[in-house]
């Protein structure tokens, strides 16, 4: 074995003595002060809102659906579907497009904030009780310098996505 396939490895972290943390990277957006992220491995593309086309019987939180290069798809409001007002979208506002289950969904939030990798032990659980609401649809919370991170579950947030994204 050369120099250079026994180093590879371990470099990526794969060698077998390898006992680093593992690394999950989330792409975290803005919504209002509050940083949410969801796994880079679910994020297709990041777009600049672009109106929607809306359809009849949609849920509050949806604005309506858009043509991603031969793709329709629908396009939610993380403000709205968090119990806020809908959003009035500028420029400025990005819709990150993700998978969820087979189905792609936009996700409208104000900016796109950055791209964080997380070893796995800091990833903290969500508090239970009355007190703190419905919390199913957050994964986890991280702490950043930026402040809290909020880890979202797509497949809670928006349930159905492996069937119908509405």
């Amino acid at each position: 074995m050369t120099q250079v396939q026994e180093t590879l490895p371990h470099l990526l972290g794969q060698g077998p003595e390898s006992h680093g943390p593992k690394l999950r990277q989330y792409v975290t957006f803005l919504v209002g002060d509050s940083i949410y992220g969801v796994d880079i491995n679910l994020v297709r593309e990041i777009k600049q809102w672009s109106p929607t086309t809306v359809l009849p019987n949609q849920p509050h939180f949806t604005r309506g659906v858009l043509n991603l290069r031969g793709t329709i798809v629908p396009v939610h409001d993380l403000r709205a579907r968090f119990g806020g007002a809908m959003t009035a979208p500028t420029e400025t506002h990005v819709v990150v497009i993700v998978w969820i289950g087979s189905k792609t969904v936009g996700i409208l939030v104000d900016a796109v904030s950055d791209i964080l990798g997380v070893p796995s032990e800091e990833i903290r659980p969500v508090p239970m009780g009355q007190s703190m609401g419905d919390m199913s649809a957050i994964g986890g919370l991280v702490s950043t310098q930026a402040g809290m991170v909020a880890l979202l579950d797509l497949n809670t947030l928006f349930p159905g996505g492996d069937e119908d994204a509405f």
